[in-house]
């Protein structure tokens, strides 16, 4: 029998204002956090923290169980941590999982069994198939039915299959700075035939984790740039080019290549990516698709015409930016977004809005 939790230490929110989704209006929705001392972890309970729809009810940390969240991180708030497998799932309405790889997988599974909606933020439920993804992650799925009902949340490109999801699959930070830019192109098929797009994408060092490999240390990463994983050998590579492939129309996927680096900044990526264009995409075509994709988004900013995306359009923020130039039949899409925020947990709660009918921008702007 799982103990209860102490009452006291419930975020303290004002009273619940009447929402637009069915079912959920004039009712706090009760959410549980696993994984909260990670980076993500963290940055969730902050934005968590400013919505006026949540209550959140549990945080779990497995190395700092019986700590609370203002000691492990000086301005968290006062929340006592428990261990995963204490975690009250009949009191929350639904959870966010900020664990490894894997271990998401499994905790999903007894928080559906609960009834818990489920919000992914690790790799577990992204692919669709079960092959790519035992392949990239060397593990047996423990449901591997779901990766076919799970939601891609890539959130301006899956509204209406969010809405009713009850998994949804966090993209990964550096595919949302792809795949967002990309989106509009190839599902337009402006993509030149039999090329190849590349994708040169820097991240700051808070995209290694809490517990970073020795990459990612400051003396390893001050005053130095580093590429790893080059080509076709990251595991986003695969969750990119499974969605690129979908969004061709049979069309033939443009193959993928993609250059990841570590730079010396916090949090933050920016990713530059090479697309050659189909004969008859001039620079005012392209400008008029993004316009007419990204106009109305708001967290999506086409910048104007000689603008180039950088790191400080989008950190601490859910916002993406996205510069375009059309040079030599290529178009040179850059585009910055934070990896802690729209590339992890502002994305989360912004499909966690749409899972319980909140305005989407709740908490974000």
């Amino acid at each position: 029998m799982l103990s209860p939790m102490p009452t006291d230490w419930h975020v303290q929110l004002k009273p619940n204002k009447v929402g637009p989704g069915e079912g959920w209006k004039n009712i706090m929705v009760k959410v549980g956090i696993f994984g909260a001392t990670g980076y993500a972890g963290f940055e969730l309970v902050d934005l968590l923290q400013k919505h006026d729809e949540v209550e959140v009810v549990f945080c779990t940390s497995e190395s700092s169980a019986g700590m609370t969240l203002d000691e492990i991180y000086a301005q968290g708030p006062h929340w006592p941590l428990i261990k995963s497998a204490d975690a009250p799932l009949d009191q929350v309405d639904a959870v966010f999982l900020c664990l490894p790889h894997a271990a998401s997988a499994a905790t999903a599974v007894r928080a559906r069994a609960a009834g818990c909606r489920v919000i992914d933020l690790s790799a577990d439920f992204r692919l669709k198939s079960l092959e790519t993804y035992e392949e990239w992650y060397k593990v047996e799925h423990p449901r591997p039915e779901w990766l076919q009902e799970a939601v891609y949340g890539l959130t301006e490109h899956a509204r209406d299959e969010v809405k009713e999801a009850d998994i949804v699959a966090c993209p990964g930070c550096y595919p949302t700075s792809v795949l967002i830019p990309l989106n509009p192109i190839v599902k337009a098929g402006g993509v030149k035939a039999g090329a190849h797009i590349i994708a040169d994408s820097k991240t700051g060092v808070s995209g290694g984790g809490r517990k970073a490999k020795l990459l990612y240390h400051h003396v390893e990463v001050q005053d130095n740039m580093t590429p790893y994983g080059i080509g076709q050998s990251h595991r986003h590579w695969a969750e990119m080019s499974e969605k690129l492939a979908g969004w061709s129309n049979g069309n033939g996927a443009p193959e993928l290549i993609f250059s990841p680096h570590l730079m010396a900044i916090p949090r933050g990526i920016l990713s530059t990516i090479y697309v050659p264009l189909k004969d008859g995409w001039d620079a005012e075509k392209v400008r008029a698709l993004y316009e007419d994709a990204y106009g109305d988004e708001p967290f999506v900013k086409v910048l104007p015409e000689g603008k180039l995306a950088t790191v400080a359009h989008a950190v601490r923020s859910n916002r993406v930016a996205i510069g375009m130039t059309v040079a030599a039949g290529m178009l040179i899409l850059t585009c910055a977004i934070d990896n802690l925020t729209k590339g992890s947990s502002g994305q989360a709660v912004q499909n966690f809005n749409l899972m319980y009918g909140f305005e989407e921008t709740t908490a974000l702007l």
